[in-house]
């Protein structure tokens, strides 16, 4: 039981006298009483904690929160017969009780607060990036160990991998490449037939299927797929402390966890991207036989007469690129999550978003080289 006596001596002084357990069980039933002595002005305040026998940090931050309340009205606070150990946890209770005044006083003023923002975000990002460099700086090493010693490379789980973010992402790339190269082939169609171009169906479909819209939809449906799945499978381990213990067997996370990733991602994306090709070349060709009249035969014997072989070669060379991309950015947000599992949500969001942006300005990148040079 815990005991709160707030006594008035006269009108400028009050004594306080706190007796038994002033923890987090027990102020829940006193917070009235504390909430009254705070009605009155006093010049002084006189805290008794002899007979205190327990304070825990809930206690000691609304004895701190009680002290200051009268401070900040112009009253000397005293506090009394305090054991050495209550004294530590009032240390801290009051430093947590300062820190958290401060933020509040920030944020009271908008364009502070929306500085403070900024400089917050700012230092995240840095620290973020630096973060980044060191986890780009290991990969390169633990590679590196990895070419002057192949036999500590894990290739089954590589394989593993192959099949999980390849094989089994067949399907809905499947279906999203079919469905944009229907799109393209229906929207496109439209307008050829008003010209009598309706051959050039064939030309439109096929370029633009195989040299940026097959390879960007392939990405970003690997990017939803494969990044969140990377940052939420390194995000848990961490969390477990199972990466923890790998460190201290010996295992290094690097070398067992992203390298199998990233070398799984960038053997599978070619072989995405050229299937993701045919799939949506396919749609076209349902359109241009259903909307324009070009049978099958027509279609293939016109792309192979007019689309060049460079076309599909510069959509596969953008392919490792993009899984280089998807699994290390994947990877790196996962070697980031901390605290909770509430930290694997928010990563595993931000994971997916920063792997189709640096997708799209990659492609954006490599489509306006290539152009530049007459490729």
């Amino acid at each position: 039981m815990s005991s709160f006596n707030a006594r008035k001596e006269n009108h400028q002084q009050c004594t306080i006298r706190i007796s038994g357990k002033f923890d987090k069980e027990n102020i829940k039933a006193i917070y009235p009483k504390v909430k009254r002595a705070k009605s009155d002005e006093f010049s002084l305040v006189k805290i008794d904690c002899t007979k205190m026998t327990s304070l825990d940090y809930a206690g000691a931050l609304l004895l701190s929160d009680l002290s200051a309340f009268f401070c900040e009205n112009s009253a000397s606070v005293v506090i009394v017969g305090m054991k050495s150990d209550f004294k530590n946890i009032m240390f801290f209770a009051r430093k947590n009780l300062r820190q958290k005044s401060k933020i509040k006083e920030i944020k009271e003023n908008s364009f502070i607060s929306f500085m403070f923002k900024i400089g917050k975000y700012t230092i995240n990002s840095i620290e973020s990036f630096i973060f980044f460099l060191s986890f780009l700086g290991e990969c390169v090493l633990q590679f590196l160990g990895a070419v002057a010693k192949p036999w500590q490379f894990r290739y089954r789980a590589t394989a593993v991998h192959l099949e999980k973010s390849g094989a089994k992402a067949l399907p809905i790339v499947a279906l999203a490449s079919f469905l944009v190269g229907l799109v393209i082939a229906y929207q496109g169609a439209e307008q050829l037939a008003k010209f009598g171009a309706n051959i050039f169906i064939v030309d439109m479909v096929s370029i633009s299927m195989f040299r940026e819209l097959a390879p960007l939809v392939a990405a970003i449906v690997i990017a939803g797929r494969s990044a969140s799945s990377y940052t939420a499978e390194i995000g848990t381990m961490k969390i477990t402390e199972e990466i923890d213990a790998m460190r201290s067997m010996g295992f290094e996370p690097i070398l067992f966890l992203v390298l199998p990733r990233i070398f799984a991602l960038i053997i599978a994306m070619p072989l995405i991207v050229f299937f993701a090709d045919i799939v949506g070349v396919f749609g076209g060709m349902i359109v241009a036989k259903s909307n324009l009249g070009i049978s099958y035969s027509e279609f293939i014997l016109r792309g192979r007469d007019v689309v060049e072989v460079k076309h599909i070669l510069i959509g596969l060379f953008k392919a490792p690129f993009f899984g280089l991309l998807i699994a290390t950015i994947g990877c790196f947000r996962g070697f980031q999550v901390t605290g909770s599992t509430e930290s694997i949500g928010r990563y595993t969001t931000i994971s997916v978003v920063n792997a189709i942006f640096w997708v799209i300005a990659c492609n954006a990148l490599i489509s306006v080289v290539l152009t530049e040079i007459g490729i």
